[in-house]
């Protein structure tokens, strides 16, 4: 049996087809991991590790642990309560 590799050019009606693969519909919601921490406490961070956020947008590590990328005037928020004691500890 010979099978023209052209027969479904000449007849596009049958064989293969196409289909629409329908994606559901999802909602995204931006999810906050620090609970807007960031909007409520100054955190603790080496002067030199905020200079290199600014400069290279990575995020830093504060004593309590928070991660983020600072964009605002921290002497507009309380310290963070963790920072403090942590500081404190360390102080001696």
């Amino acid at each position: 049996m010979f099978v023209d590799d052209a027969e479904p050019l000449r007849n596009p009606d049958q064989g293969a087809g196409t289909s629409v693969l329908e994606r559901p519909e999802t909602q995204e919601s931006p999810v906050r991991d620090d609970g807007g921490d960031a909007d409520r406490f100054a955190h603790y961070v080496s002067k030199d590790r905020i200079a290199e956020s600014r400069m290279t947008g990575r995020p830093v590590v504060a004593l309590c642990g928070k991660v983020w990328v600072p964009k605002h005037d921290p002497s507009k928020y309380p310290v963070c309560p963790d920072c403090k004691r942590i500081y404190e500890e360390m102080m001696g």
